[in-house]
């Protein structure tokens, strides 16, 4: 089935030049058989032109003209949260077409700043921001919980696909435990856990509700809510944030303890014999090792990553203050990472580089200390709080120095910004300054060498005249899904590099140029699966 899709693309470098372009894609048959991971060196160069070739022959392996730059690999991410409409939609209720604009135009800013990866918050509060039969609709997409959308649409759906097309993977980001957040104003649906099931549910601090961890049916219902996600929607990662246990806060009584009486005096029954903070921190650590081994058995392709708390415990490193997660979240992060419970890693290293007791850098390589299994290692940055009006606002230079130390950290291979809205606002300049200093050059997601997808084969290239252009015909093997296509083209000696969605076939040389009054010598296309592996590239003279 063909389709006509408008295609927004960055192009060049510092001027982040943009066109839009039209290109014909034809839908991919999608394999889901797990094989074992590819050779990155299986696909060779064609020795003839592909059938139907017209305007280009093989570009010799020997010749040194024919060798296209190596893209650098980084991960450049950033957080869209609903929760409190922080970051989408604008307000709760907005008609379906407006709330669609905002969105695109969120993915539009990515795309033009050179990210590479968007984190959605899919699941804010026991809700959801998509077409679930499990949880209520969210009162942040439609203003009441459990109505839908009129008329009907899919935000994740339409999400996933408009990432794609612009380059961006899309990971599906989800709270664990919380079920009520202080900013709902608008009773719960029906189908909300709290109304379902309200032992499991405990009232604390703020009009907070919390499912407790220690119930293992908020275990699987959390299970059954990402698997559900995984299965149904063609996301490249799942993502949880840092809220296991809830932060304290001082609860009537004047407690600041969790109310969990009802599961813990069960377990000490049943012959528990860990004392009570250590079976918390159990009870966090098999939701991580369930979720990380679910994930891979249903798509072995899907990232798992978390992004705890910056601090593991104070005194890790020995110059590090502040508060201690491991005690008050039960969230025994470093397991997590040297277990392997993850696939990538982004602790929420929310503070300044010369912060006395949280300095970014320390903490930093501290991490990476512990990594001992070279998970990604993709830390957190708090670029909301560039001039953010307030007293201890930074300026845009922190960012920089922020992700140029993570650049500088061996190991280290990305950062993701805390949140979209500053990046939309623009604040002292920090979008525009990562896009034009920072970010200028193309990039692709790191490749995640542990994880398993299908064997992609050898794509047929071919350049083919038509009425008004040349037309770039891309065809995979037969069942083959690729992830992304790598199109380098050679224009007066020089190298551009775009990243494409997988799904497209056809699409008009001109409109891949910078400049198209200037025609390209060289065309360079690379097959890229869905865990990173790069095939080699199928590299064409034109003539």
């Amino acid at each position: 089935m063909k389709r006509d899709l408008t295609r927004t693309l960055r192009v060049g470098a510092a001027g982040a030049l943009w066109l839009t372009i039209a290109a014909t894609l034809v839908t991919a048959t999608h394999a889901v058989a797990q094989v074992p991971e590819r050779s990155r060196s299986a696909a060779a160069v064609p020795a003839t032109p592909a059938p139907g070739s017209l305007l280009a022959v093989a570009c010799p392996q020997a010749d040194p003209d024919c060798v296209p730059p190596t893209v650098s690999r980084e991960f450049r991410g950033v957080w869209v949260a609903t929760v409190s409409n922080i970051d989408w939609p604008s307000k709760p209720g907005l008609p379906p077409s407006l709330a669609k604009a905002e969105l695109v135009a969120i993915l539009d800013r990515a795309a033009q700043l050179g990210l590479n990866a968007v984190i959605f918050q899919v699941r804010p509060a026991a809700d959801a921001m998509y077409a679930s039969k499990i949880e209520p609709w969210s009162e942040y997409l439609t203003g009441q919980q459990g109505l839908p959308p009129a008329p009907l649409w899919d935000p994740l759906a339409f999400a996933v696909k408009e990432a794609h097309t612009r380059g961006l993977e899309l990971h599906a980001w989800f709270n664990p435990y919380r079920a009520k957040h202080p900013s709902a104003k608008h009773p719960l649906a029906s189908t909300h856990i709290a109304r379902e099931r309200p032992e499991l549910v405990k009232k604390y601090g703020k009009q907070q509700l919390w499912m407790d961890p220690g119930e293992p049916a908020v275990r699987s219902r959390t299970l059954n809510v990402v698997l559900d996600v995984v299965r149904r929607y063609d996301i490249d990662g799942v993502h949880l944030d840092d809220y296991f246990y809830p932060y304290p806060e001082r609860r009537a009584n004047g407690s600041t303890d969790f109310p969990d009486d009802r599961s813990w005096n069960r377990y000490r029954k049943k012959g528990g014999t860990l004392e009570r903070a250590d079976w918390r921190r159990a009870n966090v650590n098999l939701l991580i090792d369930t979720l990380h081994k679910a994930i891979a058995k249903a798509k072995p392709w899907v990232k798992f990553g978390v992004s705890p708390f910056g601090i593991w415990q104070p005194g890790n490193p020995e110059t590090v203050v502040g508060f201690n997660a491991y005690e008050k979240l039960y969230a025994d992060s470093r397991k997590w990472l040297q277990e392997g419970w993850v696939d990538y890693f982004t602790p929420q290293l929310y503070w300044p580089m010369e912060k006395a007791g949280q300095r970014y850098p320390e903490l930093l390589r501290w991490w990476m200390e512990q990594d001992s299994l070279r998970r990604h290692m993709w830390p957190g940055n708090y670029t909301g709080k560039v001039g953010d009006g307030g007293p201890t606002a930074w300026h845009r230079d922190e960012i920089l120095a922020q992700v140029r130390t993570t650049r500088e950290q061996q190991g280290a291979g990305g950062n993701v910004h805390f949140s979209m809205k500053v990046l939309l606002e623009d604040r002292d300049s920090v979008g525009t300054a990562l896009g034009r200093i920072l970010y200028s050059e193309q990039a692709l997601v790191p490749a995640s060498p542990w994880m398993s997808a299908p064997t992609l084969g050898a794509p047929a290239v071919s350049v083919l005249q038509a009425k008004e252009d040349e037309v770039v015909v891309l065809t995979p093997n037969a069942k083959d899904v690729v992830r992304w296509w790598l199109v380098q083209l050679k224009v007066g000696g020089r190298w551009e590099s775009h990243v494409f969605d997988g799904t497209m076939r056809r699409t008009p040389l001109g409109a891949l140029l910078r400049n198209p009054l200037f025609a390209p010598d060289i065309l360079a296309v690379t097959a890229i699966d869905r865990v990173g592996n790069a095939l080699a590239p199928v590299v064409l003279r034109l003539r």
